[in-house]
């Protein structure tokens, strides 16, 4: 189990304790996407969707699951929360709806799972929106893009 943080020396998961950790400025970007055929992005970009705009509600969802991420998964840390923006946009090529959160805070531990949770909430709000038209959506490539502050400073992930 060395260099697993959640786990303990019996191996028992437990919650990190970050109090001796210093305060620095913490963000994190996150991004997905959701495939679907053309014919269903059609209802995104005319906003024809029965349930209303997705993009929008999508955005606002993803705001709400970053905000609630302790809440969602066990071990993670409460975090005073100072940015939460996603951009979604329609993608012809793809086809279908792409999602960028970014996340900040000043704090003990990074935002990391904040920016997964708004990228993860935004896709399964699209799919909410859309699933009466196509239910083989396929929610993808949800991943961690770039993330700097703390300890160990700035990950960026090969694009």
């Amino acid at each position: 189990m060395a260099g697993l943080t959640h786990f303990d020396a019996k191996g028992d998961a437990h919650m990190v304790d970050v109090s001796a950790k210093d305060e620095t400025a913490r963000t994190a970007i996150a991004e997905g996407a959701v495939r679907m055929a053309p014919e269903t992005l059609v209802h995104v970009t005319e906003g024809t969707a029965k349930k209303g705009d997705v993009l929008a509600v999508a955005r606002l969802a993803g705001i709400m699951g970053a905000k609630r991420t302790a809440d969602l998964v066990p071990l993670c840390h409460p975090l005073p929360v100072s940015k939460v923006a996603l951009e979604l946009w329609a993608d012809p090529e793809l086809p279908g709806v792409r999602i960028e959160a970014e996340v900040r805070t000043t704090g003990r531990t990074g935002v990391e799972m904040e920016a997964l949770t708004a990228v993860s909430v935004a896709a399964l709000t699209v799919y909410d929106m859309l699933k009466a038209v196509e239910k083989g959506m396929v929610i993808t490539d949800t991943r961690l893009v770039m993330k700097e502050g703390g300890k160990s400073g700035r990950f960026e992930a090969p694009r």
